[in-house]
């Protein structure tokens, strides 16, 4: 699609239609017999194996639009075929309309590599971790590039975190056990330090362009739950004109 098609996501998340943090899905079949759609992920930059916003929304979607033949009450399980693997949404049903707090179960997750040392320009040796959950990203805390999560300037973290991926993409060869086609680094997570010390809500910052036991290859993996509320915000309809010398987008940085 990306070779054939990408005008159309050019049309669609580009200005003037949408803006350099538009995110969208597109609806496809699926030949998985127990998937009621399939969904691909389009940003400014490209595509994306999972979005958990685009998979809590597409739920209820999923629901309203009559893409289940037989809701069930209290809650239908929806499944979702994207890139990366059936994801199956659990969608609030009343016998007439969806209901806004959704949850789903992504694929299995994992720990793809512990305490891995890069060499990050401007930051020197940094030691990251790397995990899956429908993309592979890498995880440190903010701290270690002297940054703060909550107080640093936002473009301060963007920017550390980029030369993090940048780094690790260069110095580290990543490896999925069913799909090679999935081992590239999405991007990296800032963290406040505190998620591996206390139950308590942490913070992070996602930089980009608990469960059943599970096995993913050799990998020891869990199944994640994750939770949410999606609305509905509006419908739309999008003009192309043949003549319009802008008709495929254009971006602003």
């Amino acid at each position: 699609m990306g070779a054939e098609l990408d005008h159309v996501r050019r049309l669609l998340v580009h200005e003037p239609r949408g803006h350099r943090d538009m995110y969208a899905a597109v609806l496809v079949p699926s030949e998985l017999p127990a998937a009621q759609l399939g969904a691909l992920f389009l940003h400014g930059q490209g595509y994306s194996t999972m979005c958990g916003h685009a998979v809590l929304a597409l739920g209820r979607f999923a629901l309203d639009g009559g893409l289940v033949p037989a809701p069930s009450r209290p809650e239908t399980a929806v499944t979702i075929h994207c890139p990366c693997g059936p994801v199956t949404a659990f969608v609030p049903w009343d016998g007439q309309r969806s209901g806004s707090r959704v949850r789903f179960h992504s694929v299995p997750a994992f720990a793809a590599a512990a305490d891995v040392t890069v060499d990050v320009p401007g930051h020197g040796k940094v030691v990251v971790d790397i995990g899956y959950g429908g993309a592979f990203y890498a995880f440190l805390s903010a701290e270690r590039l002297g940054l703060d999560v909550c107080s640093s300037k936002t473009q301060d973290l963007v920017d550390a975190a980029s030369a993090v991926t940048e780094a690790v993409k260069r110095q580290f060869k990543l490896h999925h056990p069913d799909n090679e086609e999935l081992a590239f680094l999405y991007g990296t997570i800032l963290t406040d330090g505190k998620d591996a010390f206390s139950d308590e809500p942490t913070t992070n910052i996602c930089v980009f362009a608990d469960a059943q036991e599970a096995k993913c290859g050799d990998y020891n993996a869990v199944v994640v739950e994750v939770s949410g509320e999606a609305f509905y915000t509006g419908t739309a309809t999008f003009v192309v004109e043949e003549e319009d010398p802008l008709k495929y987008g254009f971006s602003l940085k």
